[in-house]
């Protein structure tokens, strides 16, 4: 697995098949470190498990030994998607862009888990839509640039809240678990990474528009230091501060005040005729 591409084994002639800078590989080199991946995962008897960018396979020989009922990866380098399965037996691979990956389609494997070293510039837009279609796994981990990790964790009113987090917080909890420095990687990229996990949320009223409510949020946060009444000038009324006021915000908020699930009841709100 890479943080920026993906790991997996090695080139047709056995040696390790170069990164590709095309596709912002860097490799994991230290089994320590995919030891602590694939145990954050769980995995048991009964669980599917989905790698994405499995590379060189650096995490390949754990999941393996943790013995999973089924075992797929999605890997967009052709060498290394036909390397992966003839170093490790056991493993499905198809070689794909994972941001072509139909996610609603998941749900058919049983107790998916996910896993997987995500390039830096997929990464957010790889776990928004993920996000959105959260009935189809049980949990991820994923390592990612270290300040998308803590993007992707951040609470409301810190400087790292932004769209992603208050999004994603309509679906999944956060997780932020560890950091990992660039020196287990070959080659070494220039920032750290960290790994987190997402565990789908539990009775949380299902968005029938994520695409619109992801739009809806990245407009409120275009504008973050502006309050609220002006970022939704033209749509605010007084059945909206009243919104806010119920909720325990003041017509002065900024949208970085904001919880995520105010963002979901604000959007819907706003959707209803008669509201604004």
């Amino acid at each position: 697995m890479s943080p920026p591409g993906g790991p997996s084994s090695g080139s047709p002639s056995g040696s390790p098949a170069p990164a590709k800078r095309s596709l912002g590989q860097n490799f994991l080199i230290d089994p320590n470190i995919s030891r602590k991946i694939v145990a954050a995962l769980g995995i048991g008897p009964q669980d599917s498990i989905l790698e994405i960018g499995p590379g060189r396979g650096a995490l390949s020989e754990w999941i393996l030994k943790a013995g999973p009922a089924r075992y797929l990866a999605v890997e967009k380098d052709m060498a290394l998607a036909l390397a992966l399965p003839r170093n490790h037996p056991g493993v499905s691979v198809v070689a794909v862009d994972a941001l072509r990956l139909d996610f609603h389609r998941l749900s058919a494997l049983h107790r998916l888990k996910i896993v997987g070293n995500l390039p830096y510039n997929v990464a957010s837009p790889l776990v928004w839509e993920l996000s959105a279609g959260r009935g189809g796994f049980v949990c991820a981990v994923f390592m990612v640039q270290h300040e998308v990790a803590q993007r992707m964790a951040a609470r409301p009113g810190t400087a790292e809240y932004g769209a992603l987090t208050a999004f994603l917080g309509n679906y999944v909890q956060v997780d932020y678990l560890f950091k990992v420095g660039p020196t287990v990687f070959r080659p070494r990229p220039r920032v750290d990474s960290a790994v987190v996990r997402l565990t789908p949320l539990d009775g949380v009223p299902a968005v029938q528009d994520p695409a619109e409510l992801g739009r809806f949020i990245k407009h409120c946060f275009s504008h973050r230091r502006k309050q609220m009444r002006r970022t939704l000038r033209g749509q605010w009324s007084e059945n909206v501060e009243h919104l806010f006021e119920m909720h325990g915000y003041s017509p002065e908020s900024r949208a970085e005040e904001l919880a995520p699930a105010f963002f979901r009841i604000l959007a819907k709100t706003l959707k209803t005729p008669g509201t604004s």
